[in-house]
């Protein structure tokens, strides 16, 4: 890992997206670095994590290279533009050799773009929402968020609903389905790392990382009794 003791990501984009999930990653112990071009949203981003970010257009290859980029194990390109991500994807692979490569696709009608180019893996909040319709489960609370294809792993995030049977109860208490790891408890504004002791309430929007196929039997625990 060339990041040293610490997986060091760095995150193309400081919206809404980039922002949760670099809160998140920082809340775990990662090393982290935001790139936003955006003078007001680079000042906000700037307080709150704790000046882990850089202002600048992530298509830059100096910018890159000022954020770290030739030593970073993962690059999230999750700008708000899908040819920005495409370059910033194309770069950090092409040029700096980086592996790990995620990135977000704004407008659904150009994942086509993203899959002939090679860039992936993908996620788009769009494609996630029709993906719940599609299988029906409005009432589960699931959304898709990532599907690793080479790995043959998905992240998605669920509700606990209340009623729940597992409402109030610690996370070592709990039988999880095999192949299914709980990764982050989003709690109002907080992210809480979950481990074994950690109690699970109602209200809160757990990601987990799966097997495909483990999808009804997580949520089914996680519903109303």
């Amino acid at each position: 890992m060339r990041g040293g003791p610490l997986m060091f990501v760095l995150i193309a984009g400081g919206g809404k997206a980039g922002r949760s999930l670099s809160r998140m990653l920082l809340d775990r112990g990662y090393e982290v670095v935001v790139i936003e071009m955006d003078r007001n949203r680079y000042r906000r981003l700037n307080e709150e994590l704790e000046h882990a970010v850089i202002m600048g257009d992530a298509t830059e290859i100096f910018i890159l290279e000022r954020a770290g980029i030739e030593r970073t194990d993962v690059v999230v390109a999750v700008t708000g533009d899908d040819e920005d991500n495409v370059i910033i994807s194309q770069v950090s692979r092409e040029k700096f050799g980086v592996e790990k490569v995620i990135a977000r696709v704004n407008n659904p009608e150009n994942q086509e773009v993203f899959d002939l180019l090679g860039v992936g893996p993908t996620v788009c909040s769009t494609m996630a929402l029709l993906s719940l319709v599609e299988h029906e489960m409005p009432i589960h609370r699931l959304v898709r968020l990532l599907s690793l294809k080479r790995e043959n792993l998905e992240i998605v995030e669920v509700l606990l609903e209340e009623g729940s049977g597992i409402d109030g109860r610690r996370i070592d208490e709990i039988s999880l389905p095999q192949g299914v790891l709980l990764i982050s408890i989003l709690r109002g504004d907080s992210a809480i790392i979950p481990t074994g002791p950690t109690v699970l309430n109602a209200g809160d929007h757990v990601m987990a990382i799966l097997e495909p196929g483990c999808e009804e039997e997580l949520t089914s625990i996680f519903l109303k009794d």
